[in-house]
């Protein structure tokens, strides 16, 4: 069990747990900061946790649920409040309802995770702050203190899986619900290189063109929010041409754009593509949740060879684009 040490002060209201791992710090911060990894011990054994959004920046926002045995789903979030990487990352804890909306009927917390290497390793310290004793003592009667020790007692496992840190793993596709899907991927190169790379019409005409032998004669891009783009590829001699457009719905720079995506010529709705950039070892974790009108949609999507495509363009993207800066 990693849990050393738990420990309430209910004159400060505070509850603090320390957990030590035989694993470097590194790989123990981006175990928080991977919602991939991160959801793998986050809940207990018989409740695990599925994030759909995972904003590891100050002001951003984490989605996650957690089901039970029974089928019964319970929601909550995070609010971040702040971000010291590789050292310390505070958010603001609470339930929510299905739809991520805060559920003000119950109580929320503020959590302080502390990250240090020690002698065998390192370690996480986290000191959970309550509103009131009532709440402290109410968190406490739902099984918080058990909740977080089966939890944290399935992390050895999540760090000692190396294969899941390794920054060579090529484009993942995970289905997160009937309608969502997240796409998976680390970039070798910053969270700034990575945004201008995905915003900037000259670079996005480098990279961001699948299979060889395709150009992007269209690329307008959207730079604020409410803004239209337009991104068109045809095949040398202009033969194939598609193309997608859509609506910038949200921008946070450089590590969140939500935007709506249509095929153009296509009738029915499009998708919503949730876009999170994460500073990891090796580089800069890129995640998409990609939301779909419904299941068949989906899956005639993902059957189109989808995640290969984005594959080639990523490693294009790395090989053209960020070799000079990761060198």
């Amino acid at each position: 069990m990693p849990v050393t040490a738990v420990t309430r002060d209910t004159d400060n209201l505070t509850m603090t747990v320390v957990a030590d791992f035989a694993a470097p710090v590194q790989r123990l911060w981006d175990a928080y900061l991977d919602p991939r990894k991160l959801e793998r011990f986050w809940g207990p054994p018989t409740y695990p946790a599925q994030f759909t959004r995972h904003d590891a920046a100050p002001g951003g926002r984490s989605l996650y649920s957690m089901t039970g045995p029974e089928g019964d789903t319970h929601h909550g979030y995070w609010e971040w409040l702040s971000v010291d990487s590789l050292h310390s990352f505070e958010v603001r804890d609470g339930f929510a309802a299905s739809d991520g909306t805060p559920n003000a009927d119950m109580p929320t917390m503020r959590m302080v995770y502390t990250f240090e290497s020690t002698g065998t390793g390192s370690r996480v310290t986290t000191v959970s702050h309550f509103n009131s004793l009532d709440e402290l003592e109410k968190l406490l009667e739902m099984g918080m203190e058990e909740g977080l020790k089966e939890a944290m007692g399935q992390m050895d496992a999540v760090l000692a899986d190396l294969a899941s840190f390794s920054r060579e793993l090529p484009t993942a596709t995970q289905i997160l619900s009937d309608t969502q899907v997240r796409i998976s991927r680390v970039i070798r190169g910053s969270v700034d290189d990575v945004w201008r790379a995905h915003n900037d019409a000259d670079l996005l005409r480098r990279w961001l063109l699948g299979p060889d032998g395709w150009t992007m004669p269209v690329c307008e891009v959207a730079t604020n929010e409410g803004d239209t783009y337009r991104y068109e590829w045809e095949q040398a001699g202009g033969e194939g041409r598609f193309g997608f457009e859509g609506e910038l719905l949200e921008s946070a720079a450089p590590y969140r754009a939500v935007t709506t995506e249509r095929m153009i010529g296509m009738e029915g709705e499009g998708t919503i593509n949730e876009m999170t950039l994460t500073p990891v070892d090796g580089g800069t974790l890129l995640t998409i949740v990609i939301t779909y009108p419904s299941t068949e949609v989906r899956d005639m999507i993902l059957a189109t060879g989808m995640t290969d495509g984005m594959e080639t363009s990523y490693q294009r993207l790395e090989r053209e684009v960020l070799a000079a800066t990761v060198a």
